[in-house]
């Protein structure tokens, strides 16, 4: 009896052990493991730590001191180029960075642009692997995404979650709206900054480069598509160039009896608090307490809105700009010019 009990028990065993083998939750584990392990792989050669150094003053006895710091990047071009946050490396004397493979190089600044936290380095060395960028655009809320970076300076540290949201808008510490910021649950700690937001297939999706403080599984990263766009107004003008009308402003709500006397698609508009003299806006006669509700033919609710639209594109340009002054409203003529920021 002992012997045909353990006979059938062993028997009952290999039946549950094939019956987990075969779950489709194991097999779906398993996708997800190859899915992390192989986008993680395929991008770890590029990742980088970088670490920066930065003159604090001086000592009591008058000699130079320096502050240290450092986080992530990402080798994106064969010879070289490695995009990073800007907050990362702004106002550093001297970038050292190193790969996965042990070797260390010292890295230029080639641009950086507070406005949407993202700068472009520039590294000499032979045979570098470079990362592979996708398109953020293509993104699907649930979809993986697998953070790589160095926290708190432990080299290649992989973690892993989903696409949270899409079209977030993140404020940067130069104080602009980013705009298409990526959401993700993926785990991002201090030194993650600047590394690579990856998908299942190993493209690099997006650039992390913040968290919410207190919170958990809010982290944020800038799409590829911006990055590939300011990396390549860096290379070649070496910054970017915005829209300048020269007011100090802040969002406000506007009185229910003007939106609908005037019939504005906002329900709020931009004040102006004061005017720089000799600049496009004093030129074109805006004065304070007007509320900006249009510029260049798109409706103004907030200063974030008014900061879209003075791109590049508009230095020079002739744009119209609606605003209320007092009951009236008034179309005026100003011509931004570039920003010296």
């Amino acid at each position: 009896m002992i012997e045909t009990y353990l006979s059938t028990g062993s028997a009952a065993e290999n039946t549950i052990l094939q019956s987990v083998s075969a779950h489709p939750d194991t097999q779906l584990l398993d996708a997800y493991s190859r899915a992390v392990v192989s986008a993680a792989e395929r991008v770890s050669p590029a990742v980088a730590k970088i670490e920066v150094s930065q003159n604090a003053g001086q000592s009591r006895n008058g000699e130079p001191r320096e502050r240290h710091g450092g986080g992530s990047g990402f080798v994106f071009t064969p010879d070289g180029l490695v995009l990073t946050n800007s907050h990362v490396v702004h106002d550093a004397s001297r970038i050292e960075l190193s790969l996965p493979d042990g070797r260390r190089f010292p890295a230029q600044l080639v641009g950086e642009d507070p406005g949407t936290d993202l700068a472009v380095l520039r590294i000499d060395g032979p045979q570098l692997s470079a990362a592979q960028l996708g398109d953020s655009q293509q993104l699907r809320v649930g979809q993986l995404a697998i953070a790589i970076g160095n926290p708190y300076g432990f080299q290649y540290t992989v973690t892993a979650g989903v696409v949270s949201a899409l079209g977030r808008s993140l404020r940067s510490y130069s104080g602009r709206m980013i705009d298409d910021v990526i959401q993700t649950d993926a785990s991002l700690n201090p030194g993650n900054s600047g590394g690579p937001l990856v998908s299942s297939s190993g493209e690099v999706i997006g650039v992390n480069t913040a968290t919410i403080m207190g919170a958990q599984g809010l982290c944020f990263a800038i799409g590829i598509n911006t990055a590939k766009f300011v990396a390549s107004r860096l290379l070649q003008q070496g910054r970017i160039r915005r829209a300048y009308i020269g007011v100090e402003a802040q969002t406000v709500p506007l009185h229910r009896r003007i939106v609908r006397f005037y019939d504005l698609p906002r329900q709020s508009g931009v004040i102006v608090l004061g005017v720089a003299s000799r600049s496009p806006a004093a030129r074109a006669d805006l004065r304070e307490g007007d509320v900006i509700v249009g510029f260049s033919g798109q409706p103004i609710a907030g200063v974030d809105d008014l900061h879209r639209l003075l791109t590049d594109t508009q230095v020079g340009v002739k744009n119209r700009i609606i605003v209320l002054r007092r009951t009236e409203r008034l179309e005026l003529s100003i011509v931004p010019e570039e920003s010296r920021d």
